[in-house]
Formats: C-alpha cells, sequence, structure tokens
C-alpha cells in the first residue's frame, strides 16, 4: 500500500471522524436497525434495507479512514519554504485569460475543490507540485490542456 501525505492537522481531522464513526455513528446505526426490525417482516422492509445500507457505508468509510491513518506520512509544513509548490503550499496561478485562481495543495484526503483545496493526486495538484513562482505549467486535464503561470507560493 502507498503511504498517505497528510499534515499534523489533517491527521487529527481524521482520528477526530474516525472517533466520532466509531462511537456516536455505530450507536445511532444500531438503533436505526433496532427500530427497522420492529416494523416487521424484514423481506419487505425498505426502513431495515436503508438502515443496513447506511450501516454498511458508515463501516466503509470507517474503514478506509484506518488505512488511511495506517498509512500516513506526517508532512511537517511549517519547516518547507515557499519556493516550490508541495503540499501545504497556497498557489495562485494565471490561466491565458488573465483569470486568477487560488489553490491549497492537500493530501487526498483532504480535498476539497469547491473550497479550493485540492488533492496532490489531482491532474492539477500533480502538475504544480515542484514548480516555482514564475514557472508555465502545461496540464492534460480529461477536458484537454490548461496552461497555468505561477504568480505565487505562500504557506
Amino acid at each position: 500500500m502507498a503511504e498517505t501525505q497528510l499534515t499534523i492537522e489533517a491527521l487529527r481531522e481524521l482520528e477526530a471522524e474516525l472517533e466520532q464513526l466509531k462511537t456516536v455513528g455505530r450507536k445511532e446505526a444500531a438503533e436505526k436497525i433496532k427500530v427497522a426490525r420492529s416494523f416487521g417482516d424484514l423481506s419487505e422492509n425498505s426502513e431495515y434495507d436503508e438502515a443496513m445500507s447506511d450501516q454498511a457505508k458508515l463501516e466503509a468509510r470507517i474503514n478506509e479512514i484506518e488505512n488511511i491513518v495506517k498509512r500516513a506520512k506526517i508532512i511537517d509544513v511549517d519547516s518547507l519554504g515557499t519556493e516550490n509548490v508541495h503540499i501545504g503550499s497556497t498557489v495562485t496561478v494565471q490561466d491565458k485569460k488573465k483569470n486568477e485562481f487560488t489553490y491549497t495543495i492537500v493530501g487526498f484526503a483532504q480535498a476539497d475543490p469547491v473550497n479550493g483545496k485540492i488533492s496532490d493526486e489531482s491532474p492539477v495538484g500533480k502538475a504544480l507540485i515542484g514548480h516555482k513562482k514564475g514557472d508555465k505549467v502545461l496540464i492534460e486535464v480529461p477536458s484537454g490542456q490548461l496552461q497555468f503561470k505561477i504568480t505565487a507560493i505562500s504557506k
């Protein structure tokens, strides 16, 4: 299994989520199943099927987080500079039309593209890693190619 690069903050967030899912989440899932069973015939009980499906999703997420935590390699963002793009960098880029975009490069477990957090494994994140301010980066994406110029790198 490949290691997962995380900041200490991301590791703590995952550990908190894992604890919540194992305690509160499992209790809630068990209660939903108990209530659904009380409705009678399980072969025609959609509430029971839904409760069991929810429990399976919960257990899958618990397993996923446990594997991420087990494979975690902690990145000390404070010790890394702003000369090159790396996990933890906030990068401002400009496209050919002079539109600016700002992304924070994070490990895949922290990715939240809607809020500007892109994975180091995404096409854009992977392409930006290692580059410096002023570099032009050509990025292969499913819809074609993007070209960005890196205008700023910060923590």
